[in-house]
């Protein structure tokens, strides 16, 4: 029975049964507390814990999962896997331990024909709490199952909680028998590996308390209503059902690992090393697909470094399997065909998808060049210098410049022997985390405790916005900080934050900037006016220094915005929405808005797009906004509830969280988003939009840069001089100036091909004078020598060898030339093959001469380049392959 069959079984039994079809959540956890969902009652979890109201008293579904604790371990064993698709039946004081034991074993003994699974009733083994005699009861008495294949278990095994306060209960697991061949007899507290787990039931029917680990807790009570969770693992069901070994050979697995096979050659099951690495690739890119699939794109933080690490782990070991071009796409290919009947939206989506993948795989084969490079020196002087430990620093310097994650380190390094100070590398990646916190942090409260934010909040409430209908308005100071220190006063030239009862600015936020101005107290004090941030929810503060008087908590003041300033924000924002629309409009739906700044006059826009838009697109998108704007289309505002919103189409942004009731700005009949910013009342107040252009941000998102209103106006008043300036320059019109300009490039890079090639001809005439003058080191012809400046390292090379070719071959010989391109050594090092039969490999000796210049360098032992940072150094360079030399000759 294919994966798809029992996806379709599952969710049909239940469905006739009473339960509402609940479709898989997203792979992105909607719960603070956790990257991506990895288990299938996470989506539920809200009802269990009493924080929201299940959509009705019986739910099924099947549930995306992954979890990534154990990805060193997969591949090497057949149990472990990062993606996984758990089936599960619940009850939110509907049935219990009847209801959910009589279900299981229906749904798992029904024959085929009648819309069951087929197992052998007589090969299951019922697991139970210790004292949990009713569920055993009902096992016994009811189902039928014999009391010698009905086994206790303690709370490691056979208890559930959260691993905090709250539900918790007993568990009754359902094993299946998989034959002698996979063990001893004896049932599931003898032998996991025969008795295999497939369906947990988990009666949900005490409270717990704080305990000290995972079995050590109080039980408080009985919860108000029982609730039942279960959970079945499909790849394990379709293990057995499929007759195969492990859930590597299962339907939606195993072709991806066949088309390994065929892009390698490698067949699985010939050797373990690389049966390792094929089930590596078959999960790991099943997991990738999966989650580019609900949205995430590969980065250096969060689920996105989860995504880059594991894509990276199967592209390594595609190249360990002799893989030497790209393999992404294929692979992906793969999956998505096989999973795409349970899971549709991945045929809908599979460019993105692939464009997506592919884009990462080029990413990291570029950077697995580099880094392989700078890695094997970094362990073949680690070696050199006796030590066993690669260093944290170098480690840290593989992740942050080249991108390598510390596990493809740690597996590189542990290939050549060597072991990983992973201290080191954790602490240079806390202190550098630790920076980006504190700088952001700063940004918002200004090194200030929030506790003295909290206690304002306490005190004196939520700051009230006045701003969407008034840019001036009387207020009350209730809370002063002075250098991030409550204050009850401040005098002139203090730095101060200001929080007030009521406020006409705009605190930053939805990627609106703060309004700027001046705060004016009774008293002729004056407050000047920075910036708006809101450290805690509901408490703007007002950052800013007092220019004349004093300041005291409780002060009557008159607060009033820069005008000109917020109109300015106002249009970017109102642009911005336009900007949004009319990308969906040309892209689809998937330009979905990862982010923006507003500004006075500019606007930057973040969306997700797989690869760059056609400069086409982007004309016909800037034309479509700027007719919008000649439309002359109202602007309004209207606070609903989030279902009023999401059934009018509303746009919310991607990651944002909104309360019960939202502000909706809708413009005309364009656009209609979820927003708590400003904007004008008109798009004809807008003026103009300029697109400045597109760029990439990172994998999968693209930036948008644009000007609007007078800054718009004034840019392409510039553009138009400089148009006129090349018009008289080149003696033609507008039109003609692109073939013109071309012309004249096309001329030039000419005319410096020609430059270039009589340089190297000036620098190979001097192969023969170098050849002659080569030194003798105990037999061996040794030249040594800088070049002059400017000869790039291609040059250097031809040199280098028509140097080395000019000695006879009879006699050992090295030569090593260096030069300074770009304000950077270089150097070249080659030896022939009677040089190297006395022990000079020319990687050997570049690497020397690398070290000194302060670089790294490689190559094969005929010949080998490298580089570095101090051209001062190239004397020092060539004294240490000339001693080198001396040494081995």
């Amino acid at each position: 029975m294919e994966s798809a069959e029992i996806r379709r079984r599952w969710l049909s039994f239940f469905e006739e049964r009473g339960h509402t079809v609940v479709p898989s959540a997203s792979l992105i956890a909607d719960d603070p507390t956790l990257l991506l969902v990895p288990a299938g009652m996470v989506p539920f979890k809200p009802y269990f814990l009493g924080e929201a109201k299940p959509p009705a008293p019986r739910a099924t579904s099947v549930q995306k999962c992954v979890r990534t604790p154990d990805i060193e371990e997969v591949g090497k064993t057949t149990r472990h896997g990062t993606f996984f698709q758990m089936c599960g039946n619940f009850s939110f004081g509907d049935y219990f331990k009847e209801g959910a034991i009589t279900y299981a074993w229906e749904l798992l003994t029904s024959s085929v024909a009648d819309g069951g699974f087929g197992l052998d009733p007589e090969r299951l083994w019922i697991t139970v709490y210790l004292d949990d005699d009713e569920a055993e009861q009902i096992w016994r008495d009811k189902i039928g199952v014999p009391p010698e294949r009905i086994q206790r278990l303690g709370k490691k095994d056979n208890f559930w909680s959260m691993g905090v306060p709250g539900p918790c209960g007993p568990c009754s697991e359902i094993n299946y028998d998989r034959g002698p061949e996979f063990g001893e007899e004896g049932g599931p507290a003898v032998n996991d590996e025969r008795y295999v787990e497939i369906w947990n039931l988990v009666f949900m029917q005490y409270e717990r308390g704080a305990g000290e680990s995972k079995e050590d807790f109080p039980i408080l009570g009985d919860l108000p209503s029982k609730n039942i969770d279960t959970g079945l693992g499909l790849e394990r069901l379709a293990m057995i059902l499929q007759g195969v070994q492990n859930m590597y050979e299962t339907d939606t697995l195993r072709v991806v690992m066949d088309k390994a096979t065929e892009l390698t050659g490698v067949r699985y099951g010939a050797d373990h090393g690389s049966d390792v690495s094929l089930r590596v690739v078959a999960d790991h890119i099943r997991t990738s697909v999966m989650l580019i699939g609900d949205g995430v794109t590969p980065g250096n933080e969060g689920r996105g470094y989860v995504l880059r690490r594991i894509m990276r782990r199967a592209i390594r070991n595609m190249r360990l399997l002799g893989a030497t071009g790209p393999v992404v796409a294929e692979l992906a290919g793969t999956v998505i065909t096989t999973m795409g009947e349970q899971y549709p939206e991945l045929i809908t989506d599979r460019k993105r998808i692939e464009t997506v993948a592919v884009a990462e795989e080029a990413a990291f084969l570029k950077a697995l060049k580099g880094g392989t490079n700078i890695l094997d020196t970094a362990i073949t002087d680690t070696k050199a210098g006796g030590g066993t430990v690669l260093a944290g620093e170098k480690a840290f310097l593989l992740h942050d410049t080249w991108g390598f994650p510390i596990d493809l380190t740690l597996e590189m390094a542990a290939e050549q022997g060597l072991s990983v100070d992973e201290d080191g590398f954790r602490r240079l990646m806390k202190e550098q985390r630790d920076k980006a916190k504190a700088d952001a942090k700063a940004k918002k409260t200004g090194h200030a405790d929030l506790s003295a934010y909290r206690s304002v909040a306490d005190s004196s409430g939520s700051t009230e916005f006045t701003g969407y209908s008034a840019t001036e308005g009387e207020s009350t100071i209730v809370g002063l900080l002075v250098d991030g220190v409550p204050s009850p006063a401040a005098t002139e030239g203090d730095e101060v934050e200001v929080v007030l009862d009521r406020t006409p600015f705009y605190a930053e936020g939805g990627g609106q900037l703060a309004d700027q101005g001046r705060i004016k107290l009774d008293t002729g004090a004056v407050i000047e006016i920075r910036d708006v941030q809101q450290p805690v929810p509901g408490v703007s503060v007002h950052k800013g220094s007092v220019q004349v008087g004093e300041v005291t908590v409780g002060s009557s003041a008159y607060a009033a915005i820069d005008t000109n300033r917020r109109r300015a924000i106002a249009r970017a924002h109102s642009a911005t929405h336009l900007t949004h629309q009319a990308l969906r409009d040309a892209l689809g739906p998937t330009a979905a808005q990862a982010g923006s700044e507003n500004s006075p006059g500019r606007f930057r826009f973040d969306f997700g797009s797989p690869a760059a838009v056609p400069g086409t697109v982007l004309t016909d998108v800037e034309q479509k906004i700027n007719e919008v704007l000649a439309r002359e289309l109202d602007v309004q505002a209207e606070v609903m509830s989030i279902d009023e919103a999401k059934k009018q189409g509303a746009i919310a942004e991607f990651g944002e969280k909104y309360g019960e009731r939202v502000r909706v700005v809708t413009i005309g009949d364009f656009s209609k988003e979820l927003c708590g910013g400003t904007h004008v009342h008109n798009t004809s107040q807008l003026g103009l939009v300029k697109l400045l252009g597109e760029s990439s941000i990172g994998s999968g998102v693209r930036r948008i840069e644009a000007l609007v209103g007078v800054d718009a106006y004034n840019f392409l008043a510039k553009e138009h001089t400089v148009v006129a300036q090349l018009q008289e320059l080149v003696k033609g019109r507008s039109e003609e100036l692109p073939e013109k300009i071309s012309g004249m490039l096309a001329k030039l890079k000419d005319a410096e091909k020609e430059i270039e090639r009589f340089r190297a001809e000036k620098v190979l005439q001097a192969a023969a004078g170098l050849a002659s003058g080569a030194k003798d080191v105990r037999g061996l012809a040794l030249v040594t020598g800088q070049v002059p400046d400017g000869t790039g390292a291609d040059d250097l090379r031809k040199l280098v060898l028509d140097v080395r070719g000019r000695i006879p071959g009879d006699r050992p010989a090295v030569v090593a030339l260096f030069s300074v391109a770009n304000g950077r050594p270089v150097t070249v090092i080659a030896t022939n093959e009677a040089g190297r039969e006395r022990g000079l490999k020319a990687g050997d000796l570049v690497r020397a001469a690398a070290k000194t210049l302060g670089g790294g360098g490689g190559g094969k032992p005929d010949v080998a380049q490298g580089g570095g940072q101090n051209p001062a150094a190239i004397g020092d360079a060539v004294a240490a392959v000339e001693r080198l030399v001396a040494e081995t000759a």
